[in-house]
């Protein structure tokens, strides 16, 4: 026995602690060797089929795949944006297809369920595996078990391996358009502000929309504007309209939002300096400068090492009009004209106004709505004197006189510019939409 021969009970109670401690280590070790890859297969080609739609189910299991990103920022691994049950997903393994060697590579799966789940049964994950050491896969699949065929898997191309220079300054992340949107107007004159701010590329994540609306999506995809990408979350899951669980039978809130957002954000890591985190009826105005390239050139230079830079929200309520631009041709668009909405709720006693964000997508590891959970560098809250979030969509204090709201026409500053390049996706889509 071990310790045989020890009399007294410190050298006994030395001894039991000194092999647990060694119990533990070994415990330990070979649970991080359990995370390392192991060849399975050798000398045969990668089978089975390519993954094409944004959301895919895992066979056997309560977990849903959307995009797998290579990430090297602090080991070399794949992250996979997914959805999982968070009770009812332990485990799953990442098989690695690397080629020209034919050898397939299996790793055990990290399932890092995202803390802002607001009570549903499926939140946003990250599934992390080790990449092997001596291979760049471009492919991988996800599996529950670390044996089985491969022929039987689908496969995911692994985004973000190549090393990319930024194609934009600015990217605007909304998610999701769904509940057959219809407010066109709004829409228009969100994108045409965005663009005036130094915008390059918005990208939406679309459930469903009217018509007119599919005809302006066209006109700036074709623009090169907006990129698409279909979001059919409610074909696997039953879906909710709303943020938090209501103990209703859905499965996961707003249509996914979450999940969308950080798919977003690695989506455009290596393609974008900036990616901009709001939604269609937000426009993140800035007070000091005259876009948001100077602007965030600014609150850089204030605050060195900050990647999180957080915009407060404020209410103009779409049912407060004012103004000289009730212009007579916008009167037959579906949709709300925000330049007749220039009076703001104030503040409310005790309760938080939410922010929305712009981020260093480099430096992002997972963000919620309202805040970045976890990211390399700083979190800012940019001062209302600097810039606000101008949101305009029915009221939170309806019961105000228009006397105490707060009249703010910082969009008029905007407003030649804005009528004449709305005027003009009109007069294309409009006609469109009408052959």
């Amino acid at each position: 026995m071990l310790c045989a021969g020890k009399k007294s009970y410190f050298a006994a109670a030395v001894c039991i602690f000194t092999v647990t401690s060694m119990l533990a280590v070994s415990y330990l070790q070979l649970q991080g060797l359990s995370h390392q890859p192991k060849v399975i297969q050798e000398g045969r080609r990668c089978r089975g089929k390519i993954a094409n739609s944004t959301v895919t189910a895992l066979k056997g299991t309560k977990a849903f795949i959307i995009s797998p990103y290579f990430d090297d920022r602090e080991s070399k691994v794949t992250r996979l944006i997914g959805i999982v049950h968070h009770k009812d997903v332990k485990q799953l393994y990442c098989w690695f297809c690397c080629q020209p060697n034919g050898k397939i590579y299996v790793s055990k799966a990290k399932i890092d369920v995202h803390s802002d789940r607001f009570g549903f049964p499926y939140g946003a994950a990250d599934i992390l595996c080790l990449e092997p050491e001596n291979c760049d896969p471009t492919y991988v699949s996800v599996h529950q078990s670390p044996h089985g065929n491969t022929d039987q898997l689908p496969w995911f191309e692994i985004k973000n391996r190549k090393a990319e220079t930024f194609s934009v300054d600015f990217t605007v992340c909304i998610s999701a358009m769904f509940g057959n949107y219809n407010n066109v107007l709004q829409f228009i004159q969100s994108m045409e502000m965005y663009k005036i701010l130094g915008v390059q590329k918005v990208v939406i994540y679309k459930n469903n929309c009217s018509h007119l609306m599919e005809e302006v999506l066209k006109f700036y995809i074709e623009e090169g504007t907006v990129e698409v990408i279909p979001w059919p979350i409610n074909s696997y899951l039953r879906v909710s309209s709303n943020w938090r669980f209501m103990q209703d039978g859905t499965h996961i809130g707003y249509y996914g939002q979450i999940t969308a957002l950080n798919d977003c954000i690695y989506r455009n890591m290596k393609r974008s300096k900036f990616v901009v985190l709001n939604d269609a009826d937000e426009i993140i105005l800035p007070l000091k400068h005259p876009n948001w390239k100077a602007m965030m050139n600014s609150l850089q230079e204030q605050n060195p090492g900050t990647s999180v830079f957080l915009f407060e929200n404020h209410i103009f309520p779409e049912t407060v009009s004012s103004g000289p631009f009730n212009i007579s041709s916008w009167h037959n668009v579906p949709g709300v004209n925000i330049l007749q909405h220039v009076y703001r709720e104030p503040d409310r006693k005790h309760v938080f106004n939410p922010r929305k964000i712009i981020v260093d997508p480099r430096k992002v590891i997972q963000t919620s709505v309202h805040s970045v959970l976890r990211a390399y560098g700083k979190s800012v809250n940019v001062p209302m004197d600097v810039a606000l979030i101008y949101h305009c969509r029915k009221g939170l204090q309806e019961h105000l006189p228009r006397e105490s709201l707060i009249r703010d026409t910082t969009l008029w500053r905007y407003n030649s510019s804005l009528i004449k390049n709305v005027n003009k996706v009109l007069s294309q889509t409009l006609l469109r939409a009408q052959n």
